[in-house]
């Protein structure tokens, strides 16, 4: 299922896309998180609802949101996951150049949240290098501890799409992510969440950014450096993910910093983030 939160007038609700509208779900879950945290039983009970559901919404009629607007945490990232950009990255900054040896973990605010179609605030009082970053993101199901790798999929709620947008000035100024990656609207996602059992393998999908139509990002979700079983069991020896959660799995090469000379985002610049099985998320920059 592709799994929406919507706007439809005043209300806020979370349903299903078929492809004739929305299917309400808000008689089984009052939002994304709950209709995760009720688990496989709820789950089922949805599909079955939208299976044989009658009143559709068409999708001209709402405003969709990000499929979780508020995240309990913050959203957890990858940084440096496709070799290609390891290497642009390091290269711009004139650093060795050489692979990590385990994943680099970071993390955004959950105010930087932001909507499919929604502007991405510039601020260029704040930051000039304004950078674009299409990513995989994945939605935690099951709580997860010490998960083993081959178990680790069984956790997966679904996936989405998140561009994580970076102000790589303010990274380079203080020497760490978060600021510079947790600005507001600065994680545009959607346009929904994608079921994980319409996506069997989610290390077989091609991703691409465009810019103003121009393809600035072309990869496959294979060339991670640590795919997803092997960063969940990373993170869960130490540490427990939640229902809801959200994690990043890092961005291919052709980001901005990386082009020589580098390019960064302008006011009235159009991202469009793409990947296979999951759809299009379109956010323009707003000066």
């Amino acid at each position: 299922m592709k799994l929406v939160t919507y706007r439809n007038g005043a209300v806020e609700a979370v349903g299903a896309v078929r492809d004739d509208g929305v299917v309400d779900l808000s008689s089984l879950a009052a939002s994304m998180l709950a209709l995760i945290e009720g688990g496989p039983a709820l789950l089922k009970q949805a599909r079955d609802y939208v299976a044989t559901a009658t009143t559709v919404i068409p999708l001209s009629e709402v405003t969709l949101l990000a499929p979780i607007p508020r995240p309990r945490k913050n959203i957890m990232c990858l940084g440096m996951n496709y070799a290609a950009h390891a290497i642009e990255s390091l290269r711009a900054k004139g650093l060795p150049e050489k692979l990590p040896a385990y994943p680099v973990f970071f993390t955004k605010a959950p105010t930087a949240i932001n909507h499919p179609g929604a502007p991405v605030p510039l601020m260029p009082e704040l930051s000039s290098q304004r950078d674009w970053e299409v990513e995989l993101a994945l939605i935690m199901w099951l709580p997860a501890r010490n998960v083993k790798p081959e178990e680790a999929l069984c956790h997966v709620f679904g996936y989405t799409i998140l561009n994580d947008v970076s102000a790589r000035d303010l990274q380079t100024n203080h020497q760490q992510f978060f600021f510079s990656k947790s600005l507001d609207g600065s994680a545009p996602m959607g346009p929904w969440i994608v079921t994980a059992d319409e996506i069997p393998d989610p290390h077989a999908l091609r991703l691409q950014l465009r810019l103003n139509g121009t393809t600035m990002q072309d990869s496959v979700t294979s060339d991670m450096i640590f795919d997803i079983p092997i960063c969940l069991a990373t993170l869960t020896r130490g540490m427990t993910l939640e229902p809801g959660d959200i994690i990043a799995t890092g961005t291919p090469s052709g980001v901005g910093m990386g082009m020589t000379p580098q390019v960064w985002l302008k006011a009235g610049d159009v991202m469009e983030c793409e990947i296979e099985g999951i759809g299009v998320l379109t956010n323009q920059v707003e000066g």
